[in-house]
């Protein structure tokens, strides 16, 4: 690939922080934010319904709730990933249990990383992301420009026919 194939965005000094946490792990969330709520309250924060609900009640923060993972909560954060308009996702999901909307929770993990934000699926990965020097500054991310790719793909395509 060459520089052309890839496009750069910048991350703001004020983070849009997704948060979702199958119901297994709701109570490592509540923990984990709570921990980290005075870090986590100078960003945007976003969650799925029934985990950002606990949140909002019990620690009073301030979240955008968007509907339960399996009513697609989780769709709706990977729509805000591919418009840019959430930098960080903290998934903590139950690796060990079945889930019926396993390809909802492929996608979301597939769409951030296509995407390139940052994506904890684990308290420790999450606790090095909230403690980087990178959390409140300004941060340019380079993506790969696949809309790009995909043109070039179809110009061959359509040369070939």
């Amino acid at each position: 690939m060459s520089k052309t194939d890839y496009k750069n965005f910048r991350f703001p000094a004020r983070k849009r922080i997704a948060l979702v946490a199958h119901d297994s792990r709701k109570k490592d969330m509540l923990e984990w934010v709570k921990y980290n709520k005075t870090s986590l309250a100078e960003h945007e924060l976003y969650a799925t319904g029934t985990t950002g609900a606990i949140l909002a009640k019990e620690l009073g923060l301030d979240i955008h709730l968007f509907k339960s993972g399996p009513l697609g909560g989780d769709q709706q954060i990977g729509a805000r990933i591919a418009e840019h308009q959430i930098e960080i996702v903290i998934f903590l999901w139950d690796p060990l249990m079945s889930h019926p909307h396993e390809p909802d929770i492929y996608a979301l993990q597939r769409i951030a990383t296509t995407y390139n934000v940052v994506l904890a699926c684990d308290r420790s990965t999450a606790d090095f992301i909230i403690s980087s020097p990178l959390m409140n500054d300004e941060y340019e991310k380079v993506v790969i420009d696949f809309e790009k790719q995909r043109l070039k793909r179809a110009e061959k395509l359509i040369e070939a026919m």
